[in-house]
């Protein structure tokens, strides 16, 4: 029943992709509408209707909408709060691009919700936050994982007490169950899942989008608790010349240069480079351990943009290579003299990747609601690392590929993406003297259907089908609906299920660092001998605005629960050991989040959120909550911005952001002689950061800040650091800082392009 099941489905699906594009009868203009400003950003929720008509649209996240046409509609109405609305004359159905200027006579609550640099989504189906370039310069974000400490749905941890490396958890659950794309291309995957986040320079970044829940057919099955994209600055757009300086009192070094340029009409280049160093050796705690690692890092992208309006083509390639090399472990560690030594405690990673990727749209200009696109991208990226006496080496070769149809049924009404994935991962694994080798491919088509009245309902629906020669042919369904009750709101609904292959090294990098013994309990299954993981995710969440004193807000209520049907457990609870075995018994992770963003007064916005997360699991001692996974979360984020008369942007700007952690458990060390003994929980958490920057022109500005100011400390992050090579050597306990509080300055200069 389930072979019938499964190829009727898959008959269904590329029935779908062959539906005969006469039954997309009726004529259609289709656009974007886009801020006339220096960051030429999107403009979601701008209203585009035909004059005197009840005939319209409101553009999504991206800005973009379709509209029905007919030849008697003349004139197209292009409005948005804060901005001078505008009309433009129609008289054929084709692709639109227009800008609106901000209104110079706006009053203080329209110009406070403008600037808003973070914001939740009111019309799209998924529970969606956009963050812009301006949010990300609010902190002293030099990579993508640290991008996220001013945004209240992304938990930001440190992995372990030596790497340094940060780690993100969504809804409760780590990285892997997130789907991390650039420009919805999967790029933080496989072997760069420990540290690929801290490859993507916070500069490159020109917007992130992130989802909670199930995310879309569109880019994969593997998505379980939330997808972010970042979206990367374009040639065409970003300035000519970018430069950021960055030192920290840490003795931490960052340099970003953008170099970009017009070569015609059609085409613009931008060279990107990226250095980022520390040298300088911190025992704070004097416990005889770096409390960071010394590291280099280089990052260069060469990146091409296509674009031809008239014709209906847009194209980018990308080109981008980085060095990355880590030290860690005693103070006194040299690598010429003490590798893989008893003589004392170290640890090197050197990473090598090279990424190449394309995409190609088209969009029909005398059908501008049909459009295709195509995407591809190949990696290289090889890992040579020890950690004390243990070897670890990974090298993984992928290519990834997704063709994507857009079009209409009957009206602009009902829209439909449907298309084919391709993905190719080979992997070469060295674990000690054990080799783990695999290739695994999966080809996949989808379809999914949107529905958006233009007033009350908007919903997607999608399915796709899979066929992995590790994993088998499978179905995974993804559903979000969201419905308008009254004005000012969101409700919205979803489910999804997720299917992936855990890589449980690549993923797990901080268990070479500890002196336990790894083992897997053998299945059968085709991957390390154990199953894929699999999980349903369904979800909640309330949006509603408000006016308090005539200023607006908003808040935001949601409850997302993922069920995993089957689980690759990392069991920690004998202090010994560490065992991946699959899940036999049920593993939960509840997620509530309340959030409110407020203006009190001009120029000042502040943003508040509370989460409690039951994250819990049936190891084979017994069922417990995921060590290090707080309950209860605080988050506190203010800005203001200081406004002259006599110039347009604000000559300072002040932010601050507080982060309250409720007590995590340990894992059980019960088995432990008493010194290495730890309590049930951690203590509590609460580090503030705070940034200044002066805007002296549009082209420089200076930013000084300061990261825990608080000077929280985890004195005594390591278990056993007197005696490295020991039993009780673990370096997995961290709960809190560990170096304590970092200032740092910089300075951005730029030229902006012409087109900006």
């Amino acid at each position: 029943m389930n072979k019938i099941f499964l190829n009727s489905g898959f008959t269904w699906i590329i029935t779908m992709l062959l539906v005969p594009c006469t039954l997309l009868a009726q004529d259609t203009i289709s656009g974007k509408i886009i801020e006339n400003t220096e960051n030429a950003l999107p403009l979601p929720g701008a209203n585009v209707y035909w004059l005197n008509t009840n005939v319209g649209a409101v553009t999504n996240f991206d800005g973009e909408f379709e509209l029905s046409y007919k030849p008697e509609y003349k004139k197209l109405i292009i409005s948005f709060v804060g901005y001078t609305s505008d009309t433009i004359e129609v008289t054929s159905p084709k692709y639109i691009e227009h800008k609106l200027s901000p209104s110079s006579n706006l009053d203080e609550v329209t110009l406070e919700a403008r600037k808003k640099s973070s914001s939740l989504s009111y019309v799209t189906p998924q529970n969606t936050t956009f963050v812009s370039s301006d949010e990300l310069l609010k902190a002293a974000c030099c990579n993508l994982s640290e991008s996220f400490e001013t945004n209240p749905s992304i938990d930001v941890n440190f992995a372990d007490a030596v790497s340094g490396t940060k780690q993100i958890k969504m809804l409760g659950l780590t990285s892997p169950y997130i789907l991390i794309a650039t420009e919805n291309i999967p790029t933080v995957r496989g072997a760069s899942q420990s540290y690929g986040m801290s490859f993507i320079p916070g500069t490159w970044v020109e917007s992130i989008q992130i989802t909670k829940g199930a995310g879309s057919v569109v880019n994969g099955y593997e998505s379980i608790a939330g997808q972010i994209n970042a979206e990367l600055v374009k040639p065409k757009t970003d300035n000519a010349l970018f430069v950021n300086v960055f030192a920290a009192a840490s003795e931490r070094v960052e340099l970003n240069t953008h170099i970009n340029t017009d070569l015609n009409e059609k085409w613009s280049t931008g060279l990107y480079l990226h250095g980022n160093i520390h040298q300088q050796k911190h025992d704070r705690n004097n416990d005889g351990f770096l409390d960071m690692p010394l590291y280099k890092q280089y990052n260069i992208m060469n990146r091409w943009q296509y674009l031809d309006s008239e014709k209906g083509w847009v194209g980018f390639l990308n080109l981008n290579y980085l060095q990355d090399e880590k030290q860690s472990g005693q103070v006194n560690f040299n690598p010429d003299t003490d590798k893989l030594t008893t003589n004392l405690w170290g640890s090197e990673i050197f990473t090598n990747r090279f990424q190449a990727s394309s995409k190609i749209g088209y969009v029909d200009p005398e059908i501008p609601w049909r459009s295709v696109g195509f995407q591809n991208a190949f990696s290289h990226h090889k890992q040579d690392s020890y950690y004390g006496l243990n070897v670890y080496n990974i090298t993984q070769n992928s290519w990834y590929s997704n063709l994507i149809y857009n079009s209409i049924i009957s009206d602009s009404r009902h829209k439909i993406k449907t298309g084919l994935n391709y993905t190719f991962d080979s992997y070469k694994e060295d674990v000690g003297t054990t080799n783990f080798s695999r290739t695994e491919y999966d080809l996949g088509a989808f379809f999914e259907y949107a529905f958006d009245n233009l007033e009350a309902l908007t919903l997607t629906a999608g399915l796709r089908v899979d066929y992995n020669n590790l994993l088998g042919t499978f179905i995974t369904p993804r559903f979000h609906a969201r419905y308008t009750p009254w004005e000012k709101s969101a409700l919205r609904v979803s489910f999804g299920r997720g299917k992936r292959s855990a890589n449980i090294f690549a993923e797990n990098q901080n268990i070479f660092s500890t002196n336990r013994t790894i083992s897997i309990e053998n299945t059968g299954g085709n991957i390390y001998g154990l199953d894929p993981e699999m999980a349903w995710n369904y979800g909640v969440s309330f949006l509603q605005g408000f006016n308090l004193f005539n200023r607006k807000g908003d808040v935001a209520v949601d409850f997302y629960r993922t069920d995993f049907t089957n689980q690759v457990v990392v069991d920690y609870e004998n202090p010994q050991a560490i065992q991946f075995y699959n899940l036999d018994g049920e593993s939960v992770a509840n997620s509530f989040q309340i959030e409110t963003s407020y203006n009190p007064f001009t120029h000042f916005n502040m943003k508040l959120a509370y989460k409690n997360y039951k994250v819990t699991t049936d190891y084979k001692s017994g069922n417990f909550q995921k060590p290090l996974t707080p309950e209860h979360r605080f988050f506190a984020n203010v800005s203001y911005e200081l406004y002259s008369e006599k110039k347009p942007t604000a000559p300072w700007k002040f932010d601050a952001t507080y982060n309250w952690l409720g007590k995590q458990r340990f894992s059980n060390t019960s088995s432990n002689p008493p010194e290495f003994q730890l309590g049930e929980f951690s203590k509590t958490v609460g580090t503030l950061n705070a940034q200044v920057t002066k805007v002296f022109s549009n082209t420089f500005e200076v930013y000084v800040g300061g990261e825990n100011i608080t000077n929280v400390r985890q004195n005594n992050p390591i278990l056993g650091a007197e005696n490295p090579f020991g039993t009780y050597f673990d370096t997995g306990f961290v709960y809190g800082p560990v170096f304590g509080s970092n200032y740092y300055a910089g300075l951005r200069y730029k030229i902006p392009s012409k087109n900006n």
